[in-house]
């Protein structure tokens, strides 16, 4: 089969539906043009099955091999973000206000070309089993993950094990690190409401001020970590927003704090929201406000299950070679809701290599106004999917 490198015609298709869904960026739910798109290239490439609206505009391509297998499920997710775009690019965002910024563009593309190429050769390839293409809508927001499996993915699609990949700046381009155990934090979100006593500014001793409250509980927050949780643990308290005051002669009634919570396992999860409610009463105690504390769990933690990331690890050092193969580095403490699929199947979540020099196409963390997926790492993407199922099946 034709090896599939920079500047050969299906990456130069790839780059060219990439900047097409980078210029059209949908977020979570409402992924429409996105899905249709999508389902249109699938039925082109010849698969055997596409099945629409799961989780709303999730869209699952099946391929069949030449005899009963296995059968794995490779996912990308495709929403974008509520973001303003700054980019140069003659692909840039159409839409004022949503744009790409985490990649989820490239992991669509690439995981079109691994269902044309696979679909195009599958006969020269003779594998055994089932392979489910999963496009996966409302990851970054509105755990698009839980929903296609509440609406029945894998009851569906019954699947030995499930794989994953994210593009990550910050490493090379032509290099994949995958690894066992934790690979992405668990999330969850805070709300925390002081109520003090509005007053006058001028005369703030006629009131309970929440504002100074709030101040006083967001630097205790951060105390938890840095003085409760082990050393050796991976935690971070975050607050994000604090919202009081209407008026600049007025000391507000109340003050909102949101944030996030990140940690690698829930014990350590359920550590830190006690600390979090502990201090928000010692402190509204303290000054004679009351507080609230609420929590919202979004996403568990992303673990690898350690026979997959082995097949990851084989198919990976095929694609790239040994040398460009990570199989340690440190668990981001960013969220992914691909753990709700790893929750129920076997699996592995890979990171793919977007580029690390300054000036280059993976200069820009990911929800940076100014990133962009680097085109040079379709190639290594799609090229690992591949291997990934001639290792499976």
């Amino acid at each position: 089969m034709p090896a599939i490198t920079p500047h050969t015609p299906i990456d130069q298709h790839m780059r060219d539906w990439r900047h097409d869904l980078h210029r059209y960026p949908e977020t979570a739910y409402e992924e429409t043009r996105t899905a249709a798109k999508i389902a249109a290239l699938l039925h082109d490439f010849g698969l055997d099955e596409i099945h629409t609206g799961l989780a709303q505009t999730g869209v699952v391509g099946v391929l069949h091999g030449n005899r009963p297998g296995k059968t794995l499920g490779l996912r990308a997710d495709m929403d974008a973000l509520p973001i303003m775009e700054i980019s140069q690019a003659d692909y840039g965002s159409t839409q004022a206000g949503r744009m790409h910024a985490c990649g989820h563009d490239g992991h669509t593309a690439m995981l079109l070309g691994a269902a044309r190429y696979l679909s195009a050769y599958r006969d020269r390839l003779d594998f055994e089993g089932v392979v489910y293409f999963i496009f996966q809508p409302a990851e970054e927001v509105g755990g698009g993950a839980q929903k296609m499996l509440e609406d029945g993915l894998f009851r569906r699609f019954p699947l030995d094990a499930v794989f994953g990949l994210h593009n990550w700046p910050g490493l090379p381009v032509g290099q994949i690190a995958a690894f066992p155990g934790p690979v992405m934090a668990g999330s969850s979100c805070f709300e925390i409401t002081v109520r003090g006593q509005g007053c006058h500014a001028g005369m703030p001793h006629q009131g309970i001020d929440a504002l100074v409250v709030a101040s006083h509980l967001t630097l205790a927050l951060q105390t938890i970590v840095a003085r409760e949780i082990d050393p050796g643990e991976a935690a971070v308290v975050s607050v994000t927003q604090i919202h009081g005051g209407d008026a600049l002669n007025v000391i507000p009634e109340a003050v909102v704090l949101r944030g996030t919570i990140r940690t690698l396992r829930p014990e350590v999860e359920r550590r830190v929201e006690q600390a979090v409610m502990r201090l928000g009463a010692g402190i509204g105690q303290t000054f004679g406000a009351s507080v609230e504390v609420s929590f919202l769990e979004r996403y568990p933690a992303t673990i690898n299950h350690p026979a997959e990331t082995a097949l990851c690890q084989r198919a990976a050092a095929r694609a790239i070679g040994g040398e460009n193969l990570r199989t340690s580095a440190a668990p981001s403490l960013g969220a992914e809701d691909f753990a709700y699929m790893l929750r129920e199947k076997a699996g592995c979540y890979v990171w793919l290599g977007n580029g690390d020099e300054a000036g280059s196409a993976g200069a820009y963390t990911l929800h940076n106004p100014r990133y962009d997926f680097n085109d040079a790492a379709i190639p290594f993407g799609v090229t690992y999917w591949v291997r990934l199922v001639e290792c499976a099946l």
